[in-house]
């Protein structure tokens, strides 16, 4: 089939006039205000809108609000997967409108969704999320019943037990107001630091995440207990205790980290109840889900010094508001949910998505890994 020449008008660098290139259908990837061509690898100021789609072809879109470079890794990467997908990608919920409709596939993280965009998915099939919690997909009410659900599992240990020790230490070693200072220009002293040596830390969830970290904590000489809804002999743990008896291993606690999914049984889990029996000493490390912790009851603890200081990665709202009072308090430490995060992700995640893809195309759904919700 002849490929005819695209013209594309690039109004805002006027003294390059028009441009012509001849660009093959599933090679046109729309990313918001931008047309990248997978030949030439450029991006130009483009505003059209996107090509009527093949229907012989898969489309996959993809929402990820990410640096620019980790978008272009995932863009680049699925498109190399299959010869019968076009891609596209939006770095925001907002952009999805002229794209969702004809989408088959949809790659996102649960957090950067919203309700409008399942639901103008009209031909959507398939959801891979690109983190092990699914909340933000799978509880939106706009998700049809046809809609298979995957995520990624069993990856994120080293890199959020890696974030956990980096909040113990910052903590424990009052790291913020170090860094406050240095920018000041002040040298100042103030209490010592404290050890992780010696200490306790309740690990308020006991899956593969925490079986990471609980080792890393007693090689440093660490106590560890965990909380689990199953009760067993965990590798790394010097007692597993059932939920049902949290507040009590709570009030043990040096250090609380809440590696808990975020489901109704788990909502406001940490409150003002878990607050009054912690140590007036101890601190909260969250990297679960923002909305395991009542954020309201948290603010007072802190303000009342009921526990010394929290470490937060993840928030009821996110992006966190400019305005939120988490921003000034001294005594809080605010990373973007970015826990699970690190420089190989994309390598783990698209094995993954490349065998997930294969069984789509092939109509062999059943065949999928890491599904968390079946199409009925």
């Amino acid at each position: 089939m002849a490929i005819k020449p695209v013209f594309v008008p690039v109004p805002f660098v006027s003294h390059l006039g028009t441009l012509k290139t001849t660009l093959h259908p599933r090679h046109q990837v729309f990313a918001g205000p931008y047309l990248c061509c997978k030949e030439s690898h450029q991006a130009l100021p483009c505003s059209p809108p996107p090509s009527p789609p093949n229907s012989a072809m898969i489309h996959v879109l993809i929402l990820l609000t990410l640096p620019l470079q980790v978008r272009e890794q995932y863009l680049e990467r699925v498109k190399a997967l299959s010869d019968n997908i076009r891609v596209t990608l939006v770095d925001h919920h907002s952009k999805v409108d002229p794209h969702i409709e004809s989408a088959d596939i949809l790659i996102t993280f649960g957090p950067m969704m919203a309700e409008h965009v399942l639901e103008k998915a009209k031909r959507l099939k398939w959801v891979q999320a690109l983190g092990t919690g699914v909340d933000g997909i799978t509880n939106r009410p706009s998700l049809g019943k046809g809609v298979t659900v995957t995520n990624l599992h069993g990856i994120h240990g080293p890199p959020v037990s890696e974030a956990a020790l980096a909040m113990m230490f910052a903590l424990s070693r009052g790291l913020w107001t170090v860094f406050e200072n240095q920018h000041k220009r002040k040298w100042e002293k103030k209490i010592p630091p404290s050890l992780l040596q010696g200490k306790t830390v309740v690990i308020y969830g006991t899956g593969v995440i925490a079986a990471e970290l609980a080792p890393k904590c007693k090689a440093l000489g660490l106590r560890v207990i965990g909380i689990s809804t199953t009760v067993r002999a965990i590798p790394g743990f010097d007692e597993v205790c059932a939920r049902q008896d949290a507040l009590g291993a709570i009030a043990q606690a040096d250090f609380l980290v809440l590696l808990t999914p975020y489901t109704p049984e788990t909502h406001g889990l940490i409150n003002a109840e878990t607050f009054s029996v912690m140590k007036k000493s101890s601190y909260l490390i969250n990297l679960a889900r923002g909305g395991v912790v009542n954020e309201a009851d948290l603010i007072k603890a802190l303000n009342h010094q009921t526990i010394q200081a929290a470490a937060l990665d993840v928030f009821e709202q996110e992006p966190l508001p400019a305005d939120h009072v988490f921003w000034g308090m001294h005594n809080v430490i605010v990373t973007p949910h970015q826990g699970g995060f690190y420089d190989g992700y994309v390598d783990e995640a698209i094995p993954v998505i490349q065998k997930n893809l294969k069984c789509f195309e092939q109509g062999q759904l059943e065949q999928m890994i890491n599904v968390v919700r079946v199409a009925l």
